[in-house]
């Protein structure tokens, strides 16, 4: 396997950023050419959640070898942390596309089946790349920095789990507070991911429980309604019971005295799996 970690590097200050810390964490499966076929696999980018203000250890590594099981490739982008604001990860979110899309040939991934995945705070940076990619807000990285097209940088589908999506009445507040900083006023409005949603919006498998408390379903539902609107497709899966940030709901990302071990949810790997056989296949 490769892996190894990258830092993303930007020139932050010409950009008018702080300085960012955001890495790539590569979860990529060995070839051997000289005994098998290429399997050209889908890859997928994983963003943890946390509120901006950390990075969940538990909806990285254990996401990415979930999706390995799966026979895809994963790398975890840990964006950058408040005080480093937005745009800051929407940049590194399209860094992090080139550069998967750059590696492909050498990964055996297939460029039109990469698909950018977020929890939590990390489903709302999924979600700005899902609905920025061709936006205004990229024209300078892409022209002067990283020099390669929108389509370039387009993700070919989201997966949202329990995602921070809107700035309005059902806000995850924190996440905004954090990840906006003295701009908040400024772009609170432009961060609404229901409100970017346009028809070259990639497809989106999402999912949520009712019962989560600290990003309210209202959000995925506000996202859902959007693609709806737009008639992009998606897959929307609510659970019945279950907490915020589960993860897997398994064993492997559960906390201690087994908090956030929710098995009902477990299922969605294999909702997602099929998924990306009905929409990529």
């Amino acid at each position: 396997m490769l892996h190894e970690t990258i830092k993303i590097d930007l020139p932050y200050k010409e950009l008018g950023l702080k300085e960012g810390n955001a890495t790539i964490t590569t979860y990529i499966k060995d070839i051997f050419p000289n005994d098998q076929d290429p399997f050209r696999r889908p890859l997928i980018v994983i963003c943890p959640g946390g509120g901006y203000n950390h990075h969940s250890p538990r909806e990285g590594e254990a996401i990415a070898i979930k999706m390995l099981d799966k026979g895809y490739n994963a790398v975890v982008l840990r964006y950058s942390l408040a005080p480093v604001t937005y745009p800051a990860q929407l940049y590194e979110a399209a860094y992090t596309m080139k550069y998967v899309r750059d590696h492909a040939g050498e990964w055996d991934v297939n460029p039109d089946k990469i698909i950018m995945a977020g929890f939590s705070a990390g489903g709302h940076v999924a979600g700005l790349m899902g609905t920025g990619w061709n936006s205004d807000e990229l024209n300078y990285l892409l022209e002067n920095v990283l020099k390669c097209s929108h389509e370039y940088v387009k993700p070919n589908g989201m997966l949202l789990g329990y995602p921070v999506i809107t700035s309005g009445e059902n806000a995850h507040r924190a996440s905004f507070e954090k990840s906006l900083g003295d701009n908040y006023d400024r772009y609170i409005d432009t961060v609404s991911i229901e409100k970017r949603v346009d028809k070259d919006t990639p497809p989106a498998f999402i999912w949520h429980t009712c019962g989560d408390n600290s990003v309210p379903l209202e959000n995925s539902l506000l996202m859902a309604e959007a693609l709806r609107k737009q008639g992009i497709p998606f897959d929307y899966h609510v659970y019945a019971r279950g907490i915020h940030g589960l993860g897997l709901g398994t064993r492997e990302t559960a906390t201690k005295n087994m908090g956030h071990f929710e098995p009902q949810v477990s299922g969605w790997t294999e909702s997602f799996e099929t998924w990306m056989g009905v929409m990529y296949e």
